[in-house]
């Protein structure tokens, strides 16, 4: 089997992918960088969102698992302590595997002819940098409404712990096969109105945004993360993506067991 230990700058993130390398040496275990069938990050959710785009060409022939350093996050089953078991269950890998749903993001930007592809493991924002951001949003090609606030925000079922749930969107379970756009502080008056609230996508639909041209430069997209090159944006289309995201299932927790244990901590027994 080949495996890519994909680690942080942190030390402690450092040293745990050293000590992981020699162990996964030593059971026979091919260490690589290209063409991996596992990719086992070390570190926090951030690098295996790094990860994910590093190897986001070969999705349909990896799967990932996340080793994690700090706190246990939501992409992260394993923690630094525990690497001897992680590689047990490598040994004894099956290619059993639990995938999740990613966001397609096609991008036009002024000029082109083409649309630009990116994909999202989280969410992808459309933000304005110096005003109110006016765009158009249109559901399965029908305008749904106008908006004006600070930016809008559409994420993946997994991605909606993230960034969605600061900004007040709803939790969905991964198996759903659906994208959720979430406002990010609309303005909502008698002359603007928007829907202001979350709004969950079904798998066959899709979401269209189109920006106010006369400010087409001032647009900031991200996906994940990552900040795309600044470029003139003239619309954007949302849909789930044909490609998913794999996970080794050795240990793979409950996901309202992750959500509960991320967000409200220990359980409260009456």
């Amino acid at each position: 089997m080949r495996i890519t230990v994909f680690h942080n700058s942190n030390a402690k993130s450092v040293r745990a992918a050293a000590d992981l390398t020699n162990k996964l040496k030593q059971q026979g275990f091919t260490v690589v960088k290209d063409d991996p069938e596992i990719v086992i990050t070390v570190g926090g959710d951030g690098t295996l969102l790094s990860a994910f785009h590093e190897y986001v060409h070969i999705l349909d022939r990896v799967r990932f698992v996340g080793v994690h350093t700090g706190h246990l996050g939501f992409y992260t089953d394993w923690r630094d302590y525990e690497l001897d078991e992680l590689v047990a269950s490598l040994k004894r890998d099956d290619n059993e595997k639990i995938s999740y749903p990613l966001l397609d993001v096609s991008v036009r930007y002024a000029g082109d002819n083409a649309s630009t592809h990116y994909l999202a493991l989280n969410e992808s924002t459309l933000k304005r940098l110096s005003a109110t951001m006016v765009a158009d949003v249109y559901i399965r090609d029908e305008l749904f409404e106008s908006f004006r606030g600070d930016g809008l925000c559409v994420s993946t079922p997994t991605g909606s712990t993230a960034y969605n749930k600061s900004i007040g969107g709803a939790v969905l379970h991964p198996r759903l096969e659906a994208i959720q756009l979430a406002e990010i502080a609309s303005i909502n008056n008698r002359v603007f109105r928007t829907l202001s609230a979350p709004i969950v996508v079904a798998k066959d639909e899709w979401i269209d945004i189109y920006p106010d041209p006369k400010a087409k430069d001032d647009y900031v997209m991200t996906v994940d993360r990552f900040m795309t090159k600044k470029r003139p944006i003239t619309a954007i289309r949302y849909r789930i993506a044909k490609q998913r995201i794999a996970f080794a299932s050795y240990r793979h927790m409950h996901f309202w067991n992750r959500v509960e244990d991320a967000f409200i901590g220990e359980k409260q027994h009456k």
